[in-house]
């Protein structure tokens, strides 16, 4: 359990990326939902002890009855954590068995014997085994992903931070990604960091949707989910009257469907105008809290 409490963070240009963030993180697959912009990499960057917090208490379960603090003690903190950053470079000239050999070296595994079944076992559970004596520089972004989920796993973590893991791979790629992390969830806390509301939905138990710095909610996504149950209708439209429907109707998400905008719209009871009622997913929770929160500001 990652155990947060009322973390702030304010950069030297008066942006506001943390504002009081509390959250509560268990073992499994926690996802974090929110817009560019929202403060998710300032609070990974935080947890992964790369940047210091202005306030506030980060504390983590060590396996052995006691807790970790993840803003004092660095050291620490670093033994149980495995971290891919949204931005993961690697070294296009070496090899992948190489390169994670590096790593396990930097993460302390000195012993030779200990270290080669360490490394060997992790590229086979990414599936790059086979691949392993190529070099990095012409690797696919799915298998640079995979190779970063390797090298954050090294150590035997305990938390794992994947900052947008998935941003700009095709969808064979992505599937393959998301099952791997899904994995590894079973046995370790997993933050998962997107904007993409459809990661989080297929693979995560809890969650939280954070804008501007702040949590908008947090919990499970079948129960967000439930609390908009016939709440949500649906309606295609012609171009021209989007501007009407928009000043009269709460639009959660408009898209086009063969050239034509179709409205999500919230409204406790029927908006009337030819709408018909859908079933909520994470996405109506999503565009609603973003709404609520945009309204409030």
């Amino acid at each position: 359990m990652l155990t947060i409490r009322d973390l702030s963070k304010t950069y030297a240009n008066g942006v506001h990326a943390l504002a009081g963030v509390s959250l509560d993180i268990p073992q499994g697959m926690f996802g974090l939902l929110g817009p560019n912009g929202a403060g998710k990499s300032s609070l990974m960057r935080t947890l992964a002890t790369l940047q210091d917090a202005d306030g506030g208490s980060a504390t983590l379960e060590d396996g052995k009855g006691g807790t970790i603090d993840v803003l004092r003690d660095r050291d620490a903190v670093r033994r149980q954590l495995g971290y891919l950053p949204q931005d993961f470079g690697v070294y296009p000239k070496v090899s992948a068995i190489e390169l994670l050999e590096h790593f396990a070296i930097l993460k302390g595994l000195t012993a030779k014997g200990p270290r080669k079944e360490v490394v060997e076992g992790l590229l086979a559970q990414v599936n790059l085994w086979e691949v392993r004596k190529r070099k990095l520089g012409t690797f696919s972004g799915g298998m640079r992903q995979r190779f970063g989920i390797a090298q954050a796993l090294l150590g035997d973590p305990r938390l794992v931070i994947v900052d947008e893991p998935t941003a700009g791979l095709d969808p064979e790629e992505r599937n393959r990604f998301l099952n791997l992390l899904a994995e590894i969830s079973e046995r370790v806390a997993v933050i998962l960091s997107t904007h993409i509301v459809e990661d989080v939905t297929d693979l995560c138990p809890t969650m939280a949707i954070l804008n501007r710095g702040q949590v908008l909610l947090s919990g499970r996504p079948v129960d967000a989910i439930d609390a908009l149950s016939r709440q949500v209708w649906r309606k295609q439209i012609a171009k021209s009257e989007l501007a009407d429907y928009e000043a009269r109707h709460t639009v959660l998400s408009k898209r086009l469907v063969a050239g034509h905008p179709v409205l999500h719209v919230f409204a406790s009871d029927a908006p009337g105008d030819g709408f018909e009622q859908v079933e909520p997913d994470l996405e109506d929770v999503y565009f609603r809290q973003l709404r609520q929160h945009a309204k409030a500001a």
